[in-house]
This record gives structure tokens, C-alpha cells and sequence, in this order.
């Protein structure tokens, strides 16, 4: 499958809202669609680039202390084994780090679970479909899982970073949650999928995990808050 690899620059928050697979479903205030496009948009003014849960958190480790936003490109998608569907991002982010760059998958949440888990996902699977989760798994340095309860979303979330990563010879990858809803009931399935990499995942912080393909694949929480009146005025 070929990727498109021609991007052009956002003007503002409607350019988000074009490349979702249902603007007018997913497009709304409290949903995590529209404050992620918000706090990235906002983030951009700024020196780093970065809203500020995220710099925070991301400056707990030494591998991003400190790191930028060079790029960032919403809704990317990465081409994946085994289907024709691509995989695709909420927002894929190319950071500048002391020690080069980093490739980095932000999930957002707010009310959304991650998606069905594997046992679910691979119910009458044909052999495109296990192909995938299985290609998954070694980009990741998993051991093969079938019939579980972890969340296939952030397999493949997590297998486009390192993928990504890969691609521009960034010694790190991270997946990072960027989550909008304080009572948010994806967390134990977060803290779940993180356990299969030997790490603790801890709120607003980030744990480093093993992974093939890099030098380190970081897994970080942020909880935002969500932006106020005055903070979608500023990008009308």
C-alpha cells in the first residue's frame, strides 16, 4: 500500500474536523477529537510546541526532558501487515530531543474506551487479521496473544510508533494517552496493556519498556483539561 508523503500545514481546528472518518459524529466539545485538536493548535504558539500536561510529563524522563514539537501530522496513518486498512493516529508527532528525535503516537480519550480487546476483535478472524496481530506483536517484542482482554487499539498504536520511529531513525518511541475525562474508564485497560512490556504505567507520568527496533519505547498518561471558552475564541 502506498502512504501519502506530501503533508500541508493546518489552518486551525476545521482541518482536523475534514480528515476524522465522521466529522459530524466525532466533532463536538467534552469528545476527544475536538479538544485535541484544540490543545495541540493552542500548544503550537508556544516556544516547545507542546500543551503543557504533555511537556510535563514528558519532561519526567531524560530521554524527552526538555524535547520540542518539530512536526506534527493529524489522523496519520501507517500502513500495517496483514489488511488493507492503515492504522491511523490521532495525531503522529515528531519531537526534537537532546539525543535526537523521537517518534511519538498520541491516543486521545475522553469518554471513549480503546476500542474491542483482542478476544473480540479476532471472533471469526480471517487469516489477514491474525497475520496482523501477529506482525504486531514482533514489532513490539510481545509474546504472540490471542483470546485476551488487552485492548487491540493500543497494540497497533503502539506498533505505529516504533514503526514510525523506524522510518526517521529515531532512537525513541512513545505511545502517549492524552486524556480529556478525569473519571475515565480506559485507564486499568492502559495499565493493562502496559504490564505486558514488564512496566507500571502511573497517571500523568511515564514508565520506559523494551521494545525491538528502538532504543527505548516510552508509555505515558496525560490528563488534560479541557479548553474553556476563551481558549476556542483565541482560534476562530
Amino acid at each position: 500500500m502506498a502512504s501519502n508523503r506530501f503533508y500541508v500545514p493546518t489552518k486551525g481546528l476545521d482541518a482536523w474536523r475534514t480528515r476524522l472518518a465522521d466529522p459530524d459524529l466525532h466533532w463536538k466539545r467534552g469528545a476527544s477529537a475536538m479538544e485535541l485538536a484544540t490543545s495541540w493548535e493552542l500548544a503550537a504558539r508556544t516556544e516547545r510546541g507542546l500543551p503543557p500536561s504533555v511537556a510535563s510529563v514528558l519532561d519526567q524522563h531524560e530521554a524527552t526532558r526538555g524535547c520540542r514539537l518539530l512536526f506534527g501530522f493529524p489522523e496519520h496513518q501507517v500502513n500495517l501487515a496483514g489488511g488493507s486498512r492503515p492504522s491511523q493516529t490521532d495525531l503522529w508527532a515528531v519531537l526534537k530531543t537532546d539525543d535526537g528525535w523521537a517518534s511519538m503516537a498520541v491516543e486521545g480519550k475522553a469518554r471513549e474506551p480503546f476500542g474491542p480487546t483482542v478476544g473480540e476483535w479476532l471472533r471469526d478472524a480471517s487469516d489477514g487479521k491474525r497475520a496482523r496481530l501477529s506482525a504486531l506483536c514482533q514489532t513490539l517484542g510481545l509474546a504472540a496473544v490471542e483470546e485476551s482482554e488487552l485492548r487491540y487499539q493500543l497494540f497497533h498504536r503502539a506498533a505505529s510508533a516504533v514503526m514510525e520511529a523506524s522510518k526517521i531513525g529515531a532512537r525513541t518511541a512513545l505511545l502517549l494517552v492524552q486524556n480529556f475525562f478525569p473519571a475515565s474508564g480506559a485507564w486499568p485497560d492502559f495499565q493493562a496493556f502496559s504490564r505486558q512490556f514488564g512496566a507500571e504505567a502511573c497517571r500523568d507520568g511515564v514508565c520506559e519498556a523494551r521494545c525491538p527496533g528502538v532504543d527505548r519505547l516510552l508509555i505515558a498518561w496525560v490528563d488534560s483539561a479541557v479548553a474553556n471558552d476563551a481558549e476556542l475564541a483565541a482560534l476562530a
